[in-house]
């Protein structure tokens, strides 16, 4: 881990060279700016589209419109360079979080801008649609590869994937900087952001004055063969801390013991499951292995497990549904996951949606 935060650290300082032979010479486009419709989330936002071509190569072809949302410093006399965030995936918009720059992460605007890019195919910059995989529910097998390899086909009768790459993402991003006139930004970047963040330094970091990359994915990274490891091992120290607190480990004195029989349960045959207000549904290894991995994520969800398994052991699986979406939602303009569709420049760059099947051990992730 050391070392990758160095290689991170020492490519934002190596590159300012590259990034400015890269920008140099390039006209500032266009970019017109509006109080944004919406009054939810997006109420006190600014709103407008950046048209750029879909191919780079071919400027006179066909153009898609990226979506740019900005949200102005709180201080009349903005003093700091502009916060671009950088959203994960790869497939989730970042303007979905607008609603945290206007509120609770309204500090982060202190003094100076945020403005956040929906990546051409997510959000409302030409977004990759699946409909049938938009429509599963986190309780169902997590992409199935006929439904992706199936959208797949439908998307490249209309466009040709390679063009919704990373290095094309970094080059709109820049295109968007220089729309709005400014000189150098900061970046925020999250788990697949960082790999955006990442190309954006080595072809443009003469316009970078800092970058945050949070949960660090290198450019050489495979996902998602890691994932259940990982996972693996965050919910061995969820386990053991339990045990280690005393409050815990008395209100679940064998939450490792339930675990490994709630999975030995599942591994033997489905289990259904009902919760008040909520329509009965079958619970699968595969998929319940998917959404405990999800919860592992975050320091919210890491607290709600071990009442989610123990309830979970004893056959009471309202916890666990609690956390599902009653219908599976857009998660503010998400799109399935790019790495699926065998977007160049993600995380499996050329490789098909069934590359890395057969890589991952079966008894993970979150096995015993």
């Amino acid at each position: 881990m050391r070392n990758r935060r160095l290689v991170a650290a020492l490519l934002a300082l190596t590159v300012t060279a590259t990034g400015r032979a890269r920008s140099a010479g390039a006209a500032a486009p266009s970019l017109t700016l509006a109080p944004c419709a919406s009054e939810g989330a997006m109420k006190g936002a600014s709103c407008g589209s950046l048209s750029v071509p879909e191919d780079p190569n071919q400027p006179g072809g066909r153009t898609i419109d990226l979506r740019v949302v900005v949200l102005r410093a709180l201080s009349p006399t903005p003093a700091s360079a502009p916060l671009f965030h950088l959203d994960g995936g790869p497939g989730v918009a970042a303007s979905a979080a607008a609603g945290f720059y206007l509120g609770p992460g309204s500090d982060y605007r202190r003094t100076r801008d945020v403005v956040l890019v929906d990546q051409r195919g997510t959000g409302g910059s030409s977004a990759l649609r699946c409909p049938a995989l938009e429509r599963r529910s986190p309780l169902d097998e997590y992409e199935p590869v006929e439904e992706v390899a199936r959208c797949r086909r439908e998307l490249e009768t209309r466009t040709d994937l390679g063009l919704y790459s990373t290095e094309i993402a970094a080059a709109d991003l820049d295109r968007v900087r220089a729309a709005l006139g400014y000189h150098r930004i900061d970046l925020w970047a999250l788990s697949y952001g960082t790999r955006l963040a990442q190309v954006y330094l080595k072809s443009f970091g003469a316009h970078v004055r800092s970058a945050v990359l949070v949960g660090f994915a290198p450019l050489d990274y495979k996902a998602p063969l890691f994932h259940a490891a990982a996972a693996q091992r965050v919910l061995d120290l969820v386990l053991d801390g339990c045990q280690l607190d005393p409050d815990c480990a008395a209100r679940y004195p064998d939450l490792r013991g339930e675990w490994r029989d709630l999975l030995g349960r599942l591994e033997h045959a489905p289990i259904m499951a009902s919760a008040p207000d909520r329509p009965a549904r079958e619970i699968r290894r595969g998929p319940f292995g998917e959404a405990v991995r999800t919860l592992l994520g975050t320091a919210a969800g890491q607290r709600r497990l071990p009442e989610i398994i123990h309830r979970a052991a004893t056959g009471d699986f309202t916890p666990l549904l609690a956390t599902v979406p009653t219908r599976p939602a857009g998660r503010g303009g998400a799109v399935p996951d790019h790495r699926l569709l065998g977007r160049r420049g993600a995380y499996l760059g050329r490789r098909g949606p069934t590359s890395h099947r057969g890589n991952v051990p079966r008894r993970l992730p979150c096995g015993p």
